[in-house]
């Protein structure tokens, strides 16, 4: 369950949200990662590339 997908990381990559969404739907962990994302481009990247790989 710990392993990413190119895709996934890719899309977290381009659309730090859309890649997290495709993993967990509208959870907690969506909403943080827009919210990042939001506030600034790369902290919403190094979120969501850590929740998909971890």
């Amino acid at each position: 369950m710990g392993s990413a997908t190119f895709i996934e990381i890719l899309l977290a990559i381009l659309l730090p949200p859309l890649g997290v969404f495709l993993r967990f739907g509208c959870k907690i962990e969506f909403w943080i990662c827009l919210l990042l994302t939001i506030l600034g481009y790369i902290p919403g990247i190094l979120y969501a590339i850590y929740i998909l790989v971890s």
